[in-house]
């Protein structure tokens, strides 16, 4: 775990959730920790958190949907602590009724927190990387970015995008043989508050996951250059399943619970 050692890891959404578990974790591997967080009383308390316990941190109220706050705050990270070497996508939202039922500002919210923003930080602190051969971006996608399911399209579709958007860039830092690495993180519902109320069928599948235990999965993968998580195992059988006729994938994703998962969804809305 001596990859964060003396490095900076900025994550966005770090003071609440998987990114305030992330943040705890790569602080306390000797990382010093910028977190961006729309969320002011949750950063102050993360905040006070790792100051207490000695680690390294700075905080910044950000949010990240807002291109030009994202690219005056990159600049301000950089002149108060250098160039960031790890760079965690994680903020995320989610409106968690049907398609019709999501307000336009619910929609251009989720996509602009889940998507447009990894768009704003890599264009900020990529160059940097490049600059110095060197840096991690890790993407914050989900499952729902590899299978669509009811309840979640503008969610499901930020996330499909967060797939593709690591997966290309991935190619391109290879074809220009830069030593800057990208890991994507695709779990199932994780179970807090942004996914309550979110239910699955067979839970020895497709269980609701442990925040902690995820967070433990993303520092681990970081550390040895894991270019993809994926949570829970069952998840990689959608790449065969798609080798079926749509109507079968489509009964497959229904027997499993993935479109009533949200039928009972109370959590955070943007």
């Amino acid at each position: 775990m001596t990859y964060f050692t003396n490095k900076v890891t900025l994550i966005t959404g770090g003071a609440c959730g998987l990114g305030r578990l992330v943040a705890h974790k790569v602080a306390a591997r000797g990382s010093h920790v910028v977190i961006w967080d729309i969320a002011a009383e949750s950063l102050a308390n993360t905040a006070r958190e790792l100051y207490g316990v000695g680690y390294k941190v700075t905080t910044y109220h950000c949010d990240v949907s807002d291109r030009d706050m994202v690219y005056g705050l990159a600049e301000k990270v950089k002149k108060d602590v250098g160039k960031v070497d790890i760079l965690i996508n994680n903020a995320g939202v989610v409106c968690g009724r049907p398609f019709l039922e999501c307000s336009d500002e619910e929609l251009e919210r989720t996509l602009g927190v889940n998507l447009l923003a990894h768009f704003w930080t890599v264009k900020a602190f990529l160059p940097d990387m490049v600059r110095t051969n060197s840096g991690h971006i890790v993407t914050v996608a989900s499952a729902g970015g590899i299978v669509g399911s009811s309840g979640l399209v503008a969610y499901a579709a930020s996330k499909f995008a967060d797939f593709g958007f690591d997966e290309a860039l991935r190619a391109e830092l290879k074809k220009q043989r830069l030593k800057i690495y990208t890991t994507v993180v695709c779990p199932y519902f994780i179970r807090g508050e942004m996914f309550a109320g979110a239910k699955t069928r067979f839970s020895f599948l497709l269980p609701i996951l442990d925040a902690e235990k995820v967070s433990e999965r993303i520092v681990k993968a970081i550390a040895l250059r894991k270019q993809r998580v994926i949570m829970p195992p069952l998840v990689y059988a959608t790449w065969p399943l798609r080798l079926l006729p749509v109507s079968i994938f489509d009964k497959v994703a229904t027997f499993l619970g993935i479109n009533d998962a949200m039928d009972e969804f109370q959590g955070r809305r943007p």
